[in-house]
């Protein structure tokens, strides 16, 4: 199957050899094709160029993009995805003044999601989340990373992994499965946290890694959830399974969560709301992926990670959403993609190369999404007629999107 897409207006993110991100200054380079065609087959990106360049050849369908851009789909490198129902309940406690904080200290929060999950069956909760990863790819979504940590106890656990690996066989986008299941501290592990992460290693960790159930794992490296030691210590025992590390860290306090996670290589140290000189000097020249969350800072009304200043350091940055139900029920990556333009003041060109190059990095897809290069997958957005790719982000709340292809299928 051959499709020609002909007259693009612009063909973004172009990308001759595999890159498995950009950093500092070269965040502000998105490599383009003015007046392009691409050529796509069976699914994977065959050739690309100007049209002055194009030879016919034989297609099975041709799309005139005249007027409109073409660039990789969204890739979504943090997610909670699979939760049953919702919190808006504790929407109204933050209008009328409670914090995060205070919500969960009443029994709200993960605990109460965690609650609803349990009472949830399995065929209940893939439903539910197939309704949203069908939303998230109609807004150009076309590579995702999904984590547990809604259970928290160990049939709700694999539940939701079960759930994950479902959607892997049923859907063809890039889906990553994460063990978050220090994500906090069960109420009938109130009092002892250790025996909770024990049996998260020794129970929990060696079932998962039966079932191939997730690449990753994470933690809640927070003051009042998992200490560094804590983390440390599921990392470590994560790693001994063969799950790489994605942390989470800095939300609300810098503890020492950043330095921890480039000690084990984890891929990815994501929120960073809360950075120090310290943290920032700790992640140059490193591997592991600094990741935004505006839509939580947005949500929540807490500080937005310092992109501008970590960029200017020299550091590479990723955006995704965190959807979730208690701190950014939203997974909306156009939205994400405008709010690190408006509060975070990157450039546009920054906020396209974290949403699609540095995001499909965070999940370990550089090789296979995230740029126009020949091989990768043909997941690709095809906007309305639009000026420039500037008006993405500076439409906020307005959907340019006209079809979003997978594997070459358009899916809207």
């Amino acid at each position: 199957m051959r499709i020609l897409f002909k007259n693009i207006k612009e063909l973004l993110q172009v990308r001759e050899t595999s890159v498995d991100f950009v950093s500092g200054k070269e965040m502000s380079q998105l490599p383009t094709i003015k007046k392009a065609y691409l050529l796509v087959e069976d699914g994977i990106i065959k050739d690309f160029g100007a049209m002055t360049d194009f030879s016919n050849v034989e297609t099975d369908e041709v799309v005139d993009a005249s007027g409109k851009m073409i660039l990789p789909t969204w890739c979504d490198s943090h997610t909670h995805l699979v939760y049953a129902g919702n919190r808006e309940s504790e929407f109204v406690d933050k209008i009328k003044g409670l914090s995060y904080q205070d919500i969960a200290n009443k029994g709200g929060g993960i605990l109460n999601s965690a609650k609803k999950l349990q009472e949830t069956t399995e065929d209940d909760l893939y439903q539910q989340t197939k309704t949203r990863l069908d939303e998230i790819i109609a807004l150009g979504t076309g590579a995702v990373e999904i984590k547990s940590g809604y259970g928290l106890t160990e049939g709700s656990e694999l539940k939701m992994l079960r759930v994950i690996r479902r959607l892997k066989e049923n859907y063809s986008l890039p889906i990553k499965a994460t063990f978050l299941g220090a994500h906090a501290v069960p109420s009938e592990y109130k009092d002892d946290k250790a025996g909770y992460l024990n049996m998260l290693a020794e129970v929990l960790m060696p079932k998962i890694a039966e079932e191939n159930l997730a690449e990753f794992v994470d933690v809640f490296c927070e003051e009042g959830y998992f200490s560094v030691a804590d983390t440390e210590f599921v990392m470590e025992a994560g790693k001994r399974h063969g799950l790489i590390p994605k942390i989470h860290v800095n939300q609300f306090t810098s503890i020492g969560g950043v330095e921890s996670g480039v000690k084990f290589n984890a891929l990815s140290v994501d929120h960073l709301e809360e950075m120090t000189d310290d943290d920032i000097e700790n992640l140059k020249g490193t591997k592991t992926m600094p990741v935004a969350l505006p839509g939580c800072s947005f949500f929540l009304s807490i500080p937005y990670t310092p992109a501008r200043k970590m960029i200017d350091s020299g550091l590479p940055l990723a955006l995704a959403t965190d959807y979730n139900p208690g701190s950014s029920p939203s997974g909306n990556m156009n939205f994400v993609v405008s709010a690190a333009c408006i509060k975070m003041k990157l450039t546009p060109e920054e906020a396209i190369n974290a949403a699609t190059l540095n995001g499909a990095y965070a999940m370990g897809l550089q090789n296979q999404v995230g740029s126009i290069t020949k091989g990768k997958d043909a997941n690709l957005i095809l906007t309305k007629s639009i000026n420039s790719y500037n008006f993405i982000p500076y439409s906020f709340g307005v959907n340019q999107i006209e079809s979003v292809y997978i594997k070459g299928i358009p899916v809207v």
